[in-house]
């Protein structure tokens, strides 16, 4: 093989690089004219209450997706919901809103926008954050009550 046909081998093989990235950037653009992207939910708004509450929202019944909702009520409100998820512990009958830092100040405004709970002090400070909500039976009632009158 002479160095001629190393030459021309190298050249078709760039041009074959360079048409192969044309012919993806002109797939990519179709693609996205023609599938255009789900809209973007409007962004909840930014915590603005003068105490700042750090708040994880756990469920602990089995309803599905309790949390979710809980969380979604509090953020609405302004409240700083930073972690929502499952609690495997025991299931209440009524919301725990537990004061794991701080003094509690604010707590009062996590149960009355939740509108149930009981205010207990069980101080955590390894949890890095100021209220723990465990939802019980009836919040999950006052949640099918709003859903469906």
């Amino acid at each position: 093989m002479g160095i001629l046909e190393q030459h021309r081998r190298g050249r078709l093989l760039v041009a074959a690089l360079i048409a192969l990235g044309l012919g993806g950037a002109t797939l990519s653009l179709w693609w996205h004219a023609t599938h255009p992207s789900e809209p973007v939910a409007a962004a909840r708004p930014v915590p603005g209450s003068r105490v700042h509450l750090q708040v994880e929202v756990l469920n602990a019944t089995p309803a599905v997706g309790l949390a979710r909702a809980a969380t979604r009520v509090l953020r609405d409100a302004g409240i700083d919901v930073v972690y929502y998820g499952s609690d495997t512990g025991t299931m209440p009958d009524s919301t725990e809103i537990l004061v794991r830092r701080g003094t509690g100040d604010g707590v009062d405004q996590v149960a009355r926008v939740l509108g149930v709970g009981v205010v207990r002090q069980l101080p955590a400070p390894g949890r890095l954050v100021d209220v723990t909500v465990r939802l019980g039976r009836d919040f999950a009632a006052r949640l099918a009550a709003t859903r469906h009158p």
